[in-house]
């Protein structure tokens, strides 16, 4: 879909972009439906709808049987396998990789083992292999690639990242060099944030946070469907949330932050130092040990969450972290937030531990895909 001039073109193309995004939320609708919902003309909509059945993109599945006089409502299906997107995590020292239909259901996914030291020549392979992509699959819409640190998604540009080191790096002006499909970057929690959203079928139209533990810990707003990035690009950084004031330094320099107390490196430090050589992954040759680190682990946890539901008044607040399997854990959590808290704040918040992680490469695909949807002004 390409916008050429204003006009009559201009608002054909966002009547097309609300149709697919449409499509892409119900699964299965009819041009009636479709006209009805988004308040349009049924010539309108079938217009936009036969082209789609020219280029391949939808497919009838027959007519909807129904008793009432009248034509019959015709089942209509978009095919995700024609509009695929890819998202491309970097890490420490490997890249996790994925391509995902526009279900956001992953079609083939890898890892590759990378240098991420030096910018120039890790964008230069980060670029090549992107081009690679690219080629494989014909029928993508775009790359989105995730980093850790401030990034500036509109503009393409690492302010701070504490790792690779990377500072004031331009990031997709090298990459653009090697492909022509649309990119864009992102940090890789928000893009985790937009997936978890969507995973939950939380409502578009509310705000819902997301808090993402893991060696480092971050957060993201995500406000009507898109994440807001703040005036700094550092909004939701819940890691760095005083939780403990006398409490262990952080590596940003201050104490007590919610990362140095309850971040991975954090909790497999207090959990060998209660009992030489317990880690998480041996946890069941010591229980009540890690039931003591994960009710400390889980109040500290609490303590966040009150603050960022006075602070942000969110309907939900979103836990992806290792420690979700223990009970205590989300238990201490809930105890505490709700002690800190509120009673009318409370029974307006919900609070969601996620069983599984999420894929934040699963969430760059789907950037782009929202990227795609994007009205244009």
């Amino acid at each position: 879909m390409k916008a050429t001039g204003k006009g009559p073109k201009l608002l054909r193309l966002n009547n097309q972009k609300r149709v697919l995004t449409l499509l892409r939320t119900l699964r299965v609708t009819s041009r009636q439906d479709i006209a009805q919902a988004l308040l349009l003309s049924k010539n309108t909509v079938s217009l936009i709808i036969d082209e789609m059945l020219e280029n391949g993109l939808i497919d009838e599945l027959g007519p909807v049987s129904v008793s009432a006089a009248g034509r019959p409502k015709i089942e209509i299906s978009l095919r995700p396998e024609k509009l695929t997107s890819a998202g491309i995590m970097v890490g420490h020292q490997a890249i996790h990789w994925c391509v995902c239909d526009y279900f956001s259901r992953i079609v083939v996914e890898g890892n590759w083992r990378a240098r991420m030291t030096q910018p120039s020549a890790a964008l230069n392979e980060l670029g090549r292999c992107c081009g690679e992509m690219a080629q494989k699959h014909p029928e993508l819409i775009g790359i989105a690639l995730g980093f850790s640190g401030i990034v500036d998604p509109l503009r393409g540009w690492m302010h701070l990242s504490s790792w690779p080191g990377w500072q004031d790096v331009d990031l997709l002006t090298p990459l653009r060099r090697h492909l022509a499909v649309p990119l864009c970057v992102m940090n890789n929690v928000q893009a985790a944030a937009l997936l978890s959203v969507q995973q939950l079928q939380l409502p578009a139209e509310k705000s819902h946070f997301y808090l993402r533990v893991a060696e480092e810990i971050g957060g993201a707003l995500v406000q009507r469907g898109e994440v807001f990035n703040g005036n700094s690009w550092t909004a939701g950084a819940a890691g760095h949330l005083t939780v403990q004031p006398e409490g262990p330094r952080c590596r940003c320099g201050r104490r007590g932050c919610l990362e140095a107390m309850i971040g991975q490196t954090a909790i497999e430090q207090q959990l060998a130092q209660r009992q030489a050589g317990l880690s998480w992954q041996q946890r069941d040759s010591a229980p009540e040990i890690v039931a003591e680190v994960m009710t400390q682990a889980g109040a500290f946890l609490g303590k966040a969450i009150s603050q960022i539901m006075l602070l942000l008044n969110p309907a939900s607040i979103i836990v992806d972290c290792p420690w979700n399997d223990h009970p205590a854990f989300c238990a201490a959590a809930r105890e505490t937030a709700e002690a800190g808290m509120l009673r009318f704040i409370l029974e307006h918040t919900a609070i969601h531990f996620l069983p599984a992680r999420i894929d934040a490469a699963n969430g760059l695909a789907l950037a782009v895909i929202e990227q795609y949807e994007q009205r244009i002004a």
